[in-house]
């Protein structure tokens, strides 16, 4: 393992798991986040990531990315910026190869769905779900329910966001179980996680929303920040067309966002005495450390307003989230009326007393893929979607 900051998670000194591990349960020589690492990568949740939306509902080409994918090359980006930081790389990995599991099926549509499904019940929210399929409805090992992941890794998923301020029923039963600190900031290495998520979705959105025909190179040069990372791209290729360079330009744009987040964090860990701190100094700070410069925290958002305005919210997408709202609320009302409905033992574990069966035919519906909810949608009411819809 590389030499650690003085303000990284060290693996040698973390809060350990919720469940004692013992005897032939650790194999290998890995540390502890190692291991939380490999249990992400080798859990069914974060498989079934590869058949959730992250931009385009059930994508026709496979050139699209999805949640797996996605999360894949936030982990890249994480896993660089932990490096020049000096942080733990795998803790880093492993909170951006984790970070999306609690998504339903659908993305936001299906979150959406299920937030109002469960209104006036506690709610859905995915950030939340995340910590509680880690933390209760895997099923890996023989002598507890979960992963048994790391505080370390737990509180990171709970609060890459920063303080949890008003904790959802899902959180505070997490909280209760294994106490997260929620109200203070997470370590680096979580907030570093947090903003490779904006790095990725900001620029690789750009590049499936080129590739969909949704988004035009010239509707993107009016992004101001666009235009000056372009500029720079066609003066090092001038004799390149056009069609070739997009995505040289989504790589120029990674490029500065990563070198801005790696100069301001340094710069705030010194304003903020830090650099020689620990990691829970680091939690007490009172303030986000890992961040965007102010240069370039306002042309950040712009881009995202202007993905917001012309990609997520383009009518096509509209028409295929009203259409996932649509399955996803068919089938919470159906499993509720019918539990016998849903498989591998779901039916027999769903109760009648509120709000425990609603939660519990959430946590069904949101372990879906966007094809498997297809599916289950075609079996219960056959072809009446499309009817419905338009």
């Amino acid at each position: 393992m590389r030499d650690l900051a003085p303000y990284a998670s060290d693996p040698a000194k973390s809060r350990g798991r919720l469940h004692t591990e013992t005897g032939g349960e650790l194999r290998g020589p890995r540390d502890m986040f190692q291991r939380d690492r490999d249990r992400i990568i080798h859990s069914i949740s974060f498989r079934r990531l590869r058949h959730k939306t992250q931009v385009f509902i059930a994508p026709d080409g496979d050139h699209y990315r999805v949640r797996l994918t996605h999360s894949l090359e936030v982990a890249q980006i994480g896993r660089t910026v932990a490096r020049v930081l000096g942080l733990n790389e795998d803790l880093t990995e492993a909170l951006c190869l984790a970070h999306d599991i609690g998504h339903p099926p659908f993305g936001h549509a299906g979150e959406d769905a299920l937030e109002e499904a469960l209104a006036g019940r506690g709610g859905f929210d995915h950030n939340a779900h995340c910590v509680r399929t880690l933390m209760l409805l895997e099923h890996a090992y023989p002598r507890f329910t979960g992963l048994n992941l790391s505080w370390e890794m737990l509180e990171g998923l709970a609060k890459h966001n920063g303080p949890v301020t008003a904790p959802s029923w899902a959180m505070q039963e997490a909280n209760a179980a294994f106490p997260l600190e929620l109200e203070t900031w997470p370590s680096l290495e979580a907030q570093v996680a947090a903003i490779a998520d904006d790095i990725a979705y900001d620029n690789h959105d750009i590049d499936d929303g080129l590739r969909a025909g949704i988004l035009t190179l010239d509707q993107l040069l009016e992004v101001p920040m666009v235009a000056r990372c372009w500029d720079k791209v066609r003066a090092r290729f001038p004799d390149v067309p056009a069609e070739q360079l997009q995505r040289e330009l989504v790589r120029e744009q990674i490029g500065l966002m990563v070198n801005d987040l790696i100069e301001t964090t340094r710069a705030n860990l010194t304003a903020a005495g830090l650099d020689q701190a620990d990691v829970q100094a680091v939690r007490l700070a009172g303030r986000q450390i890992a961040d965007f410069s102010d240069e370039l925290r306002e042309p950040e958002r712009a881009l995202k307003r202007f993905m917001y305005a012309n990609l997520y919210l383009h009518p096509i997408q509209v028409e295929a989230a009203d259409r996932a709202k649509v399955i996803v609320a068919d089938l919470f009302e159906a499993y509720h009326e019918h539990p016998d409905l849903m498989g591998d033992g779901w039916d027999v574990a769903c109760v009648q007393e509120e709000p425990m069966r609603s939660r519990h035919i959430a946590d069904y519906i949101a372990g879906m893929t966007d094809r498997f909810a297809e599916k289950a949608h075609r079996a219960v009411f056959g072809n009446k979607l499309d009817r419905r819809v338009h």
